[in-house]
């Protein structure tokens, strides 16, 4: 099946709603606000779920289509979940009902993008206080009432702040820091920019930091009484002080020159960069004194040469696909434990103990989180609708979403 029948097809899918996880169960567990969870670490707070699926999956609750393309992945906040998609040459914001998968609004952003690894939006909605933060492929920035996805502001970061768009397409998801919306325009001296949430309206910009913007988002962390954001640009692992955006560190060993796209691991005063193409890992040690932040590396590794989906930190270890092989490798010496293909090249995310785990080829995976040897549980097919299942699964509120395309699906993985 070619790209355009792919998509096609799924304009025509619509919710199939077969059994809605309902009450105190549900009910109670934690949101899923933004970009790899609610601390942007990959990792979910969800217990009590199944520790093996059926061979053909989990229950599933509800499918919906006509989504638009794209690989970007869901947030949820209360009973709405939150979509990015290219429909109809309009790069598109869904609001979609948590117990049946119908939509609730769709607003337009702009233009959608196309391009030759696949056409649409990259990034996840940010959601905080009623208000829904989300950046296009095209460089639009918005902000939206998540009650009806009326606009409040929009600007296009890269008109804006004199970046240029990535060759595979902005692929960041904003940050929200205080009161400070971060993305990455990739400007001279603006490689990181600080905007008003409220207003739209530049705050700071990384004034002597001129990289393009690579396709990580960011993350904020604070080293002694210093607030930092920390990122991946196209170029080096650098860091910024979130108060004004001054340069505090960059190193350029863990970035290549094709794509970086991992999102940084912050543990204990110590960032984690990763990224692939021939290049590797490194930890580099923080620390405050007088206001700023002194950087100094920890270990340089070959053994993690993370691509597109991700690392996670779950007990001292760091469990990610280096290229396409899943490693488990100690977040403090980068000694390996374990390597295994599992379900190929993927994205990954932590919940219960247990590694939940989306190859690129359309097989989703379930296996523990041990540093003492891979061990698969469980697997199963989505299907394939000609371009890589890139969007990172989401976990939560007893369900595991996957995105693929222009469908969501929920599945039940409640115990």
């Amino acid at each position: 099946m070619n790209r355009r029948t792919a998509l096609q097809l799924l304009s025509g899918v619509g919710p199939l709603a077969l059994a809605p996880v309902t009450g105190s169960a549900a009910g109670s567990r934690s949101d899923w606000p933004q970009w790899r969870g609610p601390a942007r670490d990959g990792r979910s707070t969800e217990t009590g779920l199944l520790k093996s699926w059926p061979r053909n999956g989990p229950q599933t609750v509800w499918t919906t289509g006509d989504l638009g393309s794209g690989y970007g992945s869901v947030s949820l906040a209360g009973d709405s979940l939150y979509l990015h998609g290219g429909l109809s040459g309009k790069s598109v914001v869904h609001a979609i009902d948590r117990a049946t998968g119908r939509k609730k609004w769709t607003t337009q952003l702009g233009r959608t993008l196309d391009q030759d690894r696949g056409p649409g939006p990259r990034g996840t909605p940010t959601f905080e206080n009623g208000r829904l933060y989300v950046l296009s492929e095209d460089g639009e920035l918005a902000c939206l009432n998540a009650a009806d996805g009326k606009k409040i502001w929009q600007k296009n970061i890269l008109t804006g702040f004199g970046g240029s768009n990535a060759h595979w397409l902005i692929s960041e998801s904003p940050l929200i820091e205080g009161d400070l919306v971060i993305v990455q325009p990739g400007g001279r001296d603006s490689a990181i920019v600080a905007i008003d949430k409220n207003t739209g309206q530049p705050k700071w910009t990384s004034q002597g930091l001129s990289d393009p913007a690579g396709y990580a988002s960011c993350i904020a962390a604070t080293v002694g009484n210093v607030r930092v954001i920390l990122t991946l640009t196209a170029k080096a692992g650098v860091g910024v002080r979130a108060s004004d955006g001054k340069p505090m560190f960059r190193f350029e060993e863990p970035a290549n020159r094709t794509a970086n796209c991992t999102t940084p691991v912050f543990h204990n005063n110590r960032v984690f960069f990763t990224s692939a193409y021939g290049t590797g890992a490194q930890l580099v040690e923080l620390e405050a004194s007088g206001g700023e932040i002194k950087a100094k590396e920890v270990y340089f590794s070959r053994d993690m040469m993370n691509h597109h989906g991700g690392v996670i930190l779950h007990e001292g270890h760091i469990y990610g696909f280096s290229n396409a092989i899943l490693t488990c490798m100690d977040f403090n010496t980068g000694d390996v434990k374990w390597r295994d293909r599992s379900v190929g090249k993927g994205s990954l995310t932590y919940a219960d103990g247990h590694l939940y785990l989306l190859g690129e080829r359309y097989t989703m995976g379930l296996a523990e989180a041990s540093p003492e040897a891979y061990k698969e549980k469980s697997r199963f097919s989505i299907q394939d609708l000609g371009l890589p299942s890139w969007s990172h699964p989401v976990v939560t509120q007893g369900c595991l979403y996957i995105r693929n395309q222009a469908t969501l699906t929920c599945y039940n993985i409640l115990a």
